[in-house]
C-alpha cells in the first residue's frame, strides 16, 4: 500500500518494496547543524536533503527567506538522491515534520507520487529501536539516475499578487502557521517586521501535533481542521507562514485528515514585508 501524507516507524520499518528515505533535520539558526546530525547518525540509506541549499533556492531583494527551487534543478536534486518515476519516497525530520513537509509538498509540486512524512521523525524511529547508520551512502555504481518525470502542479502555489486579489474574495481564507505570538506581532525573531497580513488568521502549526511530537489522530485533525476553515472549502484556504516552511505542515495535515486542495503562499510573511506597499496588522 503506498504512503501519501504520514507513516509510522512501524509501517516504515515492515515496508515492503524500495523507497528513497530523506533526511531533512535542520536548524533555522544554525544552518549546519542538520547536516552535522546526519553524519552523526540516520537512518539506513537515508540521504541529505537541505533546507537552504536542497529545497530553497537563492534568496532575491523581493523573495522570502525560502523561495521554491527552480523546478529542474529540484528534479535534478531529487533523481541525484535516487528518487524516480516509480516507488516510494520517505522524508523525515527531527523538528515534528516541519522540515519533513516542506520535501513532501515539493516533492507534490512537481507530480511524484507516492510521498509520506515520518510521524514522529527521527526520535521516534530511534526510540522504537530502529537502526541507525552513519556516512554517506554508496552512491550507484554507474553514476545513473532514475528518471524524474516533472509533472508540474502549478495550481498549488500562490503569490503575493494572487495572494493580494484572494483578500477581497469572500469565499478564500488565508491562514497563517506561525506562533499566535508572532502572528500578533508581539514577538518577531526572524523577519524586520512584525505582524500579519490584514484578513489572515491564525492556526500555528504546533496545534496539528501531540505533546510527544507525532500528529494528531486524524479524527482529532480533521475536527481542528472543520473549525479552523469555518466552512471555507479546503481548495479555497491558502496557507503561509514566515519563509513557506510550516505552512506545508498544515497543508500536510489537512490533507492527512481527508481535507485536501490547500494552496501554499510559498513567499509568505517574509515576501510580503518586502513591498512596504503591502498593507500590516498588529494584535493590540
Amino acid at each position: 500500500m503506498p504512503f501519501t501524507t504520514l507513516i509510522d516507524v512501524d509501517s516504515l520499518a515492515a515496508l515492503a518494496g524500495p523507497a528513497v528515505l530523506l533526511d531533512c533535520r535542520f536548524d533555522l539558526s544554525l544552518p549546519d547543524a542538520g547536516r552535522r546530525a546526519y553524519a552523526a547518525g540516520h537512518i539506513p540509506g537515508a540521504r541529505y536533503a537541505d533546507l537552504n541549499l536542497d529545497l530553497s533556492s537563492p534568496v532575491t531583494s523581493a523573495s522570502g527567506r525560502h523561495p521554491l527551487p527552480r523546478p529542474d534543478v529540484l528534479a535534478d536534486f531529487f533523481a541525484a538522491a535516487g528518487i524516480g518515476d516509480q516507488g516510494q519516497v520517505i522524508a523525515y525530520d527531527d523538528a515534528n515534520g516541519s522540515f519533513a513537509a516542506r520535501a513532501w509538498w515539493l516533492l507534490r509540486w512537481l507530480g511524484k507520487a507516492p510521498v509520506a512524512v515520518l510521524d514522529g521523525g527521527f526520535k521516534a524511529w530511534v526510540a522504537a529501536g530502529g537502526a541507525v547508520e552513519v556516512g554517506e551512502p554508496a552512491p550507484a555504481a554507474d553514476g545513473a539516475k532514475p528518471p524524474f518525470t516533472v509533472r508540474l502542479r502549478p495550481d498549488s502555489v500562490l503569490t503575493s499578487a494572487d495572494v493580494q486579489r484572494a483578500l477581497a474574495d469572500p469565499r478564500r481564507l488565508l491562514v497563517d502557521a506561525r506562533a499566535a505570538e508572532r502572528f500578533a506581532g508581539t514577538v518577531e525573531p526572524l523577519d524586520r517586521v512584525a505582524g500579519h497580513v490584514p484578513g489572515a488568521v491564525n492556526h500555528p502549526f504546533t496545534a496539528n501535533l501531540r505533546e510527544d511530537g507525532r500528529f494528531q489522530p486524524l479524527g482529532e485533525l480533521r475536527r481542528r481542521w472543520l473549525t479552523r476553515l469555518g466552512g471555507t472549502e479546503p481548495s479555497d484556504a491558502i496557507l503561509m507562514c514566515g519563509s513557506g516552511v510550516t505552512a506545508c505542515h498544515n497543508i500536510l495535515a489537512m490533507t492527512s485528515a481527508g481535507l485536501p486542495g490547500g494552496k501554499l503562499y510559498a513567499g509568505s510573511w517574509s515576501e510580503w514585508i518586502r513591498d512596504p506597499e503591502r498593507p500590516v496588522a498588529r494584535e493590540a
